[in-house]
């Protein structure tokens, strides 16, 4: 089974498919596409995020992006009401970004809205979706002091080093491979991938962003993850159906609200 364990639905470019999201996804399910998880970054966006849950195959996650400075959060009532809906099975994206914004203030948020994640994470035994950039001692710290080892979570869009993989592997953590492992430069990121278990890994595309080598320059959308698949086969010298098999595994064992039967079909509305 080929699942996008990590993608945008809300901010696809639907102008191929006549701004019909039904469509996009139709054509994901044409190419292998059987599970999606449709990743929230706001909580103004939940309302909408869940409407698309309603297609069979679609899963959401509930969180605020770190960067998103005005809704990170500041107490976990309100989120542990969302993740109660029967199709959100994880928490996040959340995380650390200390790249893109300097500022000592934000980060600060960041850490509190992170740990709060991780709390409500813990209370709800739910896997956590953590963004983590240029913050790899800070991130593994609130992972170990407030997140669940028996649950974990994923480090999604993984490109860090391959001594932070193996750390977030103790604390039973999944590490997500996207198409930024196709370009040409990321010839570390490879080398991780090589040498850590595929019992660790998922694939994923962050779409709308990141879209794998071939189509690397245009909008990325679901179906194009079975690009970042054959990669982590090609890699690891490996069978693409095996890549399919143990990262779906992978998958519905870390997110067991994800039930594996249901699948996306065509023309469903």
């Amino acid at each position: 089974m080929l699942i996008d364990t990590h993608c945008h639905l809300d901010k696809l470019d639907l102008s191929p498919y006549s701004n019909d999201l039904n469509l996009a996804l139709d054509s994901a399910c044409e190419a292998g596409v059987k599970q999606i998880m449709s990743i929230c970054v706001d909580l103004s966006e939940v309302e909408q995020i869940l409407s698309y849950t309603e297609r069979t195959g679609v899963y959401a996650s509930v969180g605020v992006h770190p960067l998103h400075a005005e809704g990170l959060i500041t107490q976990t009532d309100d989120l542990i009401k969302l993740l109660a809906h029967e199709k959100v099975a994880a928490v996040g994206e959340t995380g650390l970004d200390f790249y893109y914004e300097k500022s000592k203030d934000l980060h600060d948020k960041q850490i509190v809205s992170f740990a709060l994640h991780l709390e409500a994470a813990k209370e709800t035994s739910l896997p956590v979706v953590i963004h983590t950039r240029d913050a790899r001692a800070e991130t593994m710290r609130l992972i170990r002091e407030h997140g669940n080892i028996d649950v974990g979570g994923v480090l999604h869009c993984f490109t860090e080093s391959y001594e932070m993989a193996a750390a977030a592997l103790d604390e039973n953590y999944l590490i997500s491979i996207s198409g930024i492992a196709t370009f040409k430069t990321a010839d570390e990121l490879r080398d991780v991938i090589k040498k850590l278990p595929l019992t660790s890994l998922l694939v994923e595309t962050d779409s709308p962003y990141l879209a794998p080598v071939p189509h690397r320059g245009k909008k990325n959308e679901p179906k194009y993850v079975a690009q970042v698949a054959q990669l982590v086969a090609d890699v690891k010298g490996l069978r693409y159906e095996a890549v399919l098999e143990q990262t779906a595994e992978n998958f519905h064992q870390k997110f067991t609200k994800v039930k594996p039967e249901n699948q996306l079909m065509i023309n469903q509305k």
